[in-house]
């Protein structure tokens, strides 16, 4: 993974990628557009709105649009990523936010994978409740996480961006979760909207 060190220019020759990173990228956006459509249909069918999470189902709908919202950049991001010429955003910003979502999903999966090698090892409980499903639940996620890591680097380098944007994009992770997982929820209990949890 070399990248230039000097400022951020378009390669005059490179700029359009090959048809195996297009469709990842293609890929890619389709599932996460996928992923934002099984979250609208959980708001249209209130899932959480009866049930042990019924007193956090207001909290729970500004949570799940924004991870609809994410999930819509996203797909941006991945279109963006494998377009001939830069489109709505510089290459830099574009070439961030690639990083940061293969640095977000990354540390997404390695969690599922550490938590499931704990319960298959009996260090954790729950061992007896993983199923097929979850195998491919977490098995998509890599390859989730692994098709932005080819887009950010096959961006990186077609635009030759310097190392700088794939630093900036990699310290994503603590801001997306972070916010997703504890800030959002606890400005939202601080001001009422669901009990703290």
């Amino acid at each position: 993974m070399r990248f230039n060190s000097g400022p951020v220019q378009a390669s005059p020759t490179r700029q359009s990628p090959g048809p195996f990173v297009t469709m990842v990228g293609i890929l890619v956006a389709v599932c996460c557009l996928g992923f934002a459509g099984v979250n609208i249909v959980f708001e249209s069918l209130g899932r959480f709105a009866d049930g042990p999470y019924a007193g956090y189902a207001s909290g729970i709908t500004v949570v799940n649009w924004l991870v609809i919202a994410l999930k819509v950049v996203g797909a941006g991001v991945a279109l963006l990523s494998v377009a001939r010429q830069p489109l709505f955003a510089r290459p830099a910003v574009v070439g961030v936010l690639a990083w940061g979502a293969f640095a977000t999903l990354g540390v997404y999966v390695s969690g599922s994978m550490v938590e499931a090698v704990g319960m298959v090892t009996g260090l954790m409980p729950g061992a007896a409740g993983i199923g097929l499903l979850d195998v491919a639940y977490v098995l998509f996620f890599l390859f989730f996480a692994a098709g932005f890591g080819m887009l950010a680097i096959s961006y990186s380098r077609r635009h030759r961006l310097p190392k700088r944007v794939a630093v900036l994009g990699l310290l994503g992770p603590p801001v997306v979760l972070g916010g997703v997982l504890f800030a959002v929820p606890a400005l939202l209990a601080a001001i009422g909207v669901m009990p703290a949890f």
